[in-house]
């Protein structure tokens, strides 16, 4: 490892139902401020909860300077918009980005699934032949990192990663493994996706869908809301942000990946646990290091009681602080792990631990010297930090961030 670079996150994009660009987004994180509203991107008056984290003050072209919006699904104009907050946030000339090595790894749970849920309900009504041929040039999931590259004018990878709710985590490695070796100058990360009707129908049976609002951790707690928007970080070698006196948010240390497959649905505890060890390991780090734990932390019964446990398997009786965001943006899929590294090199520089919010009681079950931060952010100086994103079908994807002196 001693000849590959050293990688820093240097801007920050943030699209979400709590605000929109990077210092908006974090007021509303450290202020505990819910997103949760009704939903108004499709008629969900015949399900029996009607709420979810939506953006609904999203302006695209006010954001985005090449991409014509009237072509591109919500999901990529969310990832676009992301991309060049992320870029004006780190103070970078666009013409030295889209002349370097350059390009972006996106990752998405359900992709442009409101254009194709557009797109079915023309067949459906008009035939085959009445279906809009835009809408069909806006359905590829690549379409999520191509907004990306085409806003930017970026020539580099465009990938998406569609590994569900780790994605965008598994995105951050990615790209963080092709500037340290070298293979690219830059690269922007993150991940995006738009509420959508599939989406909330098949949480709604699988019977993990809150009423009004996520509670993580809580004793009471019933499930997810779904959310969206678009989280992007971007990421360059420490040398090369030390010279051009950029802002460095924190450096990437490393990241774990593994795939138990034992169940579609069910987290399996072993398994996240092997994971964080990967990641410690890759990281350089020991469990004692770790000053906070973004969790995944989905305020589903199963998940959180299942992720405590794996935590609880590495750290033993010292677990550090952990806290989950989707309490107040809901479950952002795709997008979920960016949006947990954005608040991660925030809490690095300004010091700060982001909390949980809607706790009302904090769940017996998950054992004593549990510190979910309830409420409003708490001032801390933390040094190294975790992000875990837990996937449907056992796709885990941690990575560990720190504080660069």
């Amino acid at each position: 490892m001693s000849e590959h670079r050293r990688v820093v996150i240097t801007g920050l994009g943030a699209v979400s139902s709590i605000g929109i660009g990077v210092e908006n987004f974090i007021e509303g994180i450290r202020e505990g401020r819910s997103g949760a509203s009704k939903i108004a991107s499709f008629d969900a008056g015949n399900f029996p909860y009607t709420t979810a984290g939506e953006v609904h003050d999203f302006q695209p072209e006010t954001i985005l300077e090449r991409i014509d919006v009237e072509r591109w699904g919500r999901s990529s104009l969310f990832s676009a918009a992301a991309a060049r907050l992320a870029v004006q946030d780190a103070k970078l000339d666009p013409e030295l980005l889209s002349a370097s090595r350059a390009g972006s790894i996106m990752g998405t749970t359900a992709g442009e699934a409101q254009v194709l849920q557009a797109a079915v309900e023309q067949w459906v009504s008009d035939g085959l032949n009445e279906v809009d041929g835009r809408l069909a040039a806006m359905t590829p999931v690549s379409q999520i990192a191509n907004s990306v590259n085409h806003e930017l004018r970026l020539t580099g990878d465009a990938q998406t990663i569609p590994t569900a709710c780790s994605a965008s985590n598994m995105a951050l490695g990615y790209a963080y493994d092709l500037v340290r070796t070298g293979e690219a100058d830059f690269m922007l990360a993150g991940g995006a996706d738009a509420v959508n009707r599939a989406c909330h129908a098949g949480f709604y049976r699988l019977g993990a869908l809150a009423e009004d609002l996520s509670r993580p951790f809580d004793l009471n707690r019933s499930g997810i809301l779904t959310g969206e928007g678009g989280a992007v970080l971007l990421l360059e070698p420490l040398d090369h942000a030390v010279a051009r006196g950029a802002t460095i948010y924190a450096e990437v240390l490393g990241y774990g990946v593994n795939c138990d497959a034992r169940h579609m649905v069910n987290p399996d505890a072993p398994s996240i646990a092997e994971c964080i060890r990967i990641a410690h390991r890759y990281a350089g780090v020991k469990p004692e290091q770790i000053d906070y734990i973004c969790a995944h932390g989905t305020g589903t019964p199963t998940n959180d009681y299942t992720e405590v446990s794996a935590v609880r398997e590495v750290f033993g009786e010292r677990i550090p602080p952990i806290s989950s965001i989707k309490s107040m943006i809901g479950h952002t899929m795709g997008a979920a792990s960016a949006f947990g590294a954005i608040v991660c090199g925030k809490a690095l520089q300004d010091g700060f631990l982001p909390p949980t919010a809607n706790l009302d009681k904090l769940d017996p079950a998950l054992g004593e010297g549990l510190d979910v931060v309830p409420g409003r952010a708490r001032a801390a100086t933390p040094n190294i930090v975790q992000n875990q994103g837990l996937a449907f079908g056992g796709n885990n994807v941690v990575t560990i961030f720190g504080r660069v002196a």
